[in-house]
């Protein structure tokens, strides 16, 4: 795989994605934007900037949408999502991926 932590095995060529060695089953949505943070580490993504990489510019698709399913992927590849290490809030700008939980 392209990228590996130690607790989050994605595979982007196959589609699956492992967490704590265990399958994880995202949505489309759901795996193109954990594509979109993982391969772009540290990269601070507004909501917007995320709604035109991964929904498409041509999808209207509310802001908030992006905070859902976040939230989602919180849930799934997060130990505690209510302190996520991997899937960062950057407050009044975004979202990160943080390859290196602290």
């Amino acid at each position: 795989p392209p990228y590996e932590n130690g607790e989050l095995y994605p595979n982007f060529a196959t589609y699956e994605v492992r967490v704590r060695n265990k399958t994880v089953a995202l949505s489309p949505i759901e795996f193109r934007l954990l594509r979109h943070l993982v391969t772009n580490p540290e990269i601070v993504f507004s909501r917007d900037q995320l709604l035109d990489s991964v929904w498409g510019r041509d999808t209207f698709v509310m802001p908030r949408t992006v905070d859902v399913h976040i939230q989602k992927l919180r849930s799934l590849i997060e130990k505690a999502p209510g302190h996520p290490q991997m899937i960062l809030t950057v407050r009044g700008a975004g979202y990160k991926f943080q390859p290196k939980a602290k």
